[in-house]
Protein backbone atom coordinates (compact mmCIF):
# COMPACT_ATOMS: atom_id res chain seq x y z
CA UNK A 1 0.00 0.00 0.00
CA UNK A 2 2.84 2.42 0.77
CA UNK A 3 4.41 1.72 -2.63
CA UNK A 4 1.11 2.38 -4.40
CA UNK A 5 0.68 5.63 -2.47
CA UNK A 6 4.20 6.69 -3.43
CA UNK A 7 3.57 5.84 -7.08
CA UNK A 8 0.35 7.88 -7.06
CA UNK A 9 2.15 10.86 -5.55
CA UNK A 10 4.79 10.72 -8.28
CA UNK A 11 2.03 10.47 -10.90
CA UNK A 12 0.20 13.50 -9.47
CA UNK A 13 3.35 15.67 -9.79
CA UNK A 14 2.59 17.76 -6.68
CA UNK A 15 -0.32 19.52 -8.40
CA UNK A 16 -3.69 20.12 -6.73
CA UNK A 17 -5.67 16.90 -6.65
CA UNK A 18 -8.50 15.55 -4.48
CA UNK A 19 -8.27 11.82 -3.82
CA UNK A 20 -10.92 9.78 -2.03
CA UNK A 21 -9.70 6.62 -0.27
CA UNK A 22 -12.48 4.08 0.29
CA UNK A 23 -12.54 0.63 1.84
CA UNK A 24 -13.41 -1.20 5.00
CA UNK A 25 -11.55 -0.78 8.28
CA UNK A 26 -7.93 -1.96 8.02
CA UNK A 27 -8.01 -2.05 4.21
CA UNK A 28 -4.85 0.07 4.02
CA UNK A 29 -6.15 3.60 3.45
CA UNK A 30 -3.83 5.25 5.98
CA UNK A 31 -0.88 3.14 4.85
CA UNK A 32 -1.46 4.26 1.25
CA UNK A 33 -1.69 7.88 2.44
CA UNK A 34 1.56 7.43 4.38
CA UNK A 35 3.36 6.33 1.20
CA UNK A 36 1.86 9.28 -0.67
CA UNK A 37 2.94 11.87 1.93
CA UNK A 38 6.43 10.43 2.34
CA UNK A 39 6.96 10.30 -1.42
CA UNK A 40 6.24 14.05 -1.51
CA UNK A 41 9.14 14.65 0.89
CA UNK A 42 7.79 14.36 4.44
CA UNK A 43 10.32 12.61 6.67
CA UNK A 44 8.47 12.49 10.00
CA UNK A 45 5.59 10.39 11.22
CA UNK A 46 2.45 10.18 9.12
CA UNK A 47 -0.31 9.35 11.54
CA UNK A 48 -3.97 8.67 10.99
CA UNK A 49 -6.10 11.78 11.48
CA UNK A 50 -8.93 9.71 12.97
CA UNK A 51 -9.13 11.85 16.11
CA UNK A 52 -7.77 15.14 14.76
CA UNK A 53 -9.88 15.03 11.54
CA UNK A 54 -7.04 16.46 9.45
CA UNK A 55 -3.25 16.35 9.36
CA UNK A 56 -1.61 18.92 7.10
CA UNK A 57 1.89 18.75 5.65
CA UNK A 58 3.55 21.87 4.23
CA UNK A 59 6.33 20.52 2.05
CA UNK A 60 8.72 22.26 -0.30
CA UNK A 61 6.94 20.96 -3.41
CA UNK A 62 3.32 21.04 -2.19
CA UNK A 63 0.82 21.12 0.65
CA UNK A 64 -1.08 17.97 1.54
CA UNK A 65 -4.20 17.75 3.70
CA UNK A 66 -5.00 14.22 4.90
CA UNK A 67 -8.55 13.80 6.27
CA UNK A 68 -10.19 10.89 8.06
CA UNK A 69 -13.94 11.40 8.32
CA UNK A 70 -14.68 8.11 10.10
CA UNK A 71 -15.90 9.83 13.29
CA UNK A 72 -18.13 12.35 11.50
CA UNK A 73 -21.85 11.79 12.16
CA UNK A 74 -23.18 14.27 9.60
CA UNK A 75 -21.49 16.15 6.73
CA UNK A 76 -22.66 19.47 8.17
CA UNK A 77 -20.24 19.02 11.10
CA UNK A 78 -17.42 19.74 8.65
CA UNK A 79 -18.66 23.25 7.98
CA UNK A 80 -17.61 24.27 11.51
CA UNK A 81 -13.95 23.52 10.73
CA UNK A 82 -13.94 25.53 7.51
CA UNK A 83 -13.55 22.43 5.36
CA UNK A 84 -14.12 24.29 2.09
CA UNK A 85 -10.90 26.24 2.64
CA UNK A 86 -8.87 23.03 2.54
CA UNK A 87 -10.43 21.98 -0.76
CA UNK A 88 -10.08 25.39 -2.39
CA UNK A 89 -6.46 25.93 -1.35
CA UNK A 90 -4.81 24.33 -4.38
CA UNK A 91 -3.36 21.60 -2.15
CA UNK A 92 -3.34 17.87 -2.60
CA UNK A 93 -6.16 16.43 -0.48
CA UNK A 94 -6.48 12.81 0.63
CA UNK A 95 -9.83 11.85 2.20
CA UNK A 96 -10.50 8.61 4.06
CA UNK A 97 -14.20 7.76 4.60
CA UNK A 98 -15.20 10.41 2.04
CA UNK A 99 -18.77 9.09 1.87
CA UNK A 100 -19.37 10.66 5.30
CA UNK A 101 -18.67 14.15 3.95
CA UNK A 102 -20.42 14.06 0.59
CA UNK A 103 -22.22 17.24 -0.26
CA UNK A 104 -19.80 19.32 1.83
CA UNK A 105 -16.33 18.21 0.71
CA UNK A 106 -14.83 18.92 -2.70
CA UNK A 107 -15.48 16.52 -5.57
CA UNK A 108 -12.90 13.81 -6.13
CA UNK A 109 -10.45 13.88 -9.01
CA UNK A 110 -9.52 10.28 -8.27
CA UNK A 111 -11.16 7.55 -6.18
CA UNK A 112 -9.14 4.68 -4.81
CA UNK A 113 -11.19 1.67 -3.73
CA UNK A 114 -9.40 -0.81 -1.47
CA UNK A 115 -10.78 -4.26 -0.77
CA UNK A 116 -9.48 -7.02 1.44
CA UNK A 117 -9.70 -10.73 0.64
CA UNK A 118 -8.01 -12.79 3.31
CA UNK A 119 -4.40 -11.61 3.42
CA UNK A 120 -4.44 -9.88 0.04
CA UNK A 121 -5.60 -6.43 -0.99
CA UNK A 122 -7.08 -5.23 -4.26
CA UNK A 123 -6.82 -1.64 -5.47
CA UNK A 124 -9.16 -0.08 -8.01
CA UNK A 125 -8.38 3.41 -9.32
CA UNK A 126 -11.17 5.47 -10.84
CA UNK A 127 -10.75 8.90 -12.45
CA UNK A 128 -13.57 11.36 -11.66
CA UNK A 129 -12.28 14.45 -13.49
CA UNK A 130 -9.86 15.51 -16.21
CA UNK A 131 -7.22 15.96 -13.50
CA UNK A 132 -7.90 12.43 -12.27
CA UNK A 133 -7.65 11.07 -15.81
CA UNK A 134 -4.28 12.78 -16.21
CA UNK A 135 -2.94 11.28 -12.95
CA UNK A 136 -4.27 7.84 -13.86
CA UNK A 137 -2.78 8.03 -17.37
CA UNK A 138 0.67 8.84 -15.96
CA UNK A 139 0.32 6.12 -13.30
CA UNK A 140 -0.70 3.47 -15.87
CA UNK A 141 2.02 4.47 -18.34
CA UNK A 142 4.70 4.02 -15.70
CA UNK A 143 3.36 1.26 -13.46
CA UNK A 144 0.68 -0.52 -15.50
CA UNK A 145 -2.77 -1.26 -14.21
CA UNK A 146 -3.15 -1.76 -10.48
CA UNK A 147 -5.11 -4.50 -8.75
Amino acid sequence: MEAIGAALARSASAEACIIYLTGQLAAGKTTLARGFVRSCGHEGAVKSPTFTLVESYSLSACVIHHFDLYRINAPEELEYVGIEDYFESGAMVLVEWSERGLGVIGAADLEIHLTVDGTSRAVDLEARSERGKSVLQVFNSIYGSCS
